[in-house]
């Protein structure tokens, strides 16, 4: 990609989008139940638990408007960056007060930056878009998500090196993925990405062995991990990095460590041979 084409998506930062919503109680119930809590009802005044913002705010494009890969065709909002594979590589949160449960929310999003590198399996680009939900006392959630384009894979790449995740830690949990598991969260938030239900195109057209785990269902999975395990303390803060993705192929494990005096702890996923899947760190709120 050259020099003019990055310029010309450059064009993109700073373009904004808002979105209005109302937290209804349905999709806190569904998603409860997919993550298999014991207690899924909840009553309007009820908090929102952090991240389940993500089943708010969805954009049901029209059927004609989406690309090979399920995803709205990029342009509108986002830079028509025309790399192939998209993943979701991270992101930054700032939990600054309660979301209540049957409230009016507003959501403003705006593309912070486009940047275009050469990576070891060809073009990457990365794309951060900022995000700011509201409801009718001020700003409650602050939040930066990292997006990353890459090509298909080329035949006779070698695999990247992968890391080891630390074996040390004081709370865990297994969960085995399954293709329910994956299309009951992709229909909560309303997600067309083939990658995470369509077997044959995810293997066949993007190279990869299995079914991938979104990239946020597995942060809910962490946080909710860290909420069983300090279930009076507040997050504050959060952000998680994915290293590599999961596959519905095999067992994954969900870990952390105590907190600190400061709230702070480390928390990540490793798959069934123990390589690092994704790495986060929180912020508890300290008594």
């Amino acid at each position: 990609m050259d020099k003019k084409q990055e310029q010309h998506y450059r064009k993109w930062i700073g373009k904004q989008q808002s979105k209005s919503d109302i937290l209804t109680i349905s999709p806190m119930e569904a998603l409860a139940a997919t993550l298999d809590r014991e207690i899924s009802a909840f009553s309007s005044g009820d908090e929102l638990p952090p991240l389940w913002h993500w089943l708010y705010f969805l954009n049901p494009a029209r059927q004609s408007q989406l690309a090979t890969d399920g995803h709205q065709k990029k342009g509108d909002f986002l830079p028509p960056i025309p790399l192939p594979r998209r993943m979701w590589a991270g992101s930054r949160l700032q939990f600054l007060q309660p979301l209540l449960a049957g409230e009016s929310v507003q959501r403003t999003s705006s593309i912070q930056s486009v940047n275009i590198k050469e990576g070891r399996s060809g073009t990457l680009a990365f794309v951060c878009v900022g995000h700011e939900v509201s409801n009718d006392t001020g700003l409650a959630i602050k939040e930066e998500h990292d997006i990353v384009y890459r090509d298909n894979p080329v035949p006779g790449t070698a695999p990247a090196k992968r890391t080891l995740a630390e074996e040390n830690y004081d709370f865990s949990r297994t969960i085995t993925p399954d293709p329910v598991l994956l299309f009951r969260y992709s229909a909560l938030t309303f997600n067309g990405h083939r990658i995470h239900f369509d077997r044959d195109y995810v293997t066949s057209v993007e190279g990869y062995p299995g079914l991938i785990v979104h990239g946020p269902l597995l942060a809910t999975l962490l946080v909710e991990l860290l909420a069983d395990n300090f279930p009076e303390q507040k997050l504050r803060q959060f952000e998680f990095r994915a290293v590599s993705p999961v596959f519905d192929i095999a067992q994954f494990h969900v870990c952390g460590v105590q907190p600190d005096s400061n709230g702070c702890c480390k928390l990540w996923i490793s798959d069934n041979e123990g390589y690092l899947c994704m790495e986060a760190s929180a912020q508890l709120s300290v008594n």
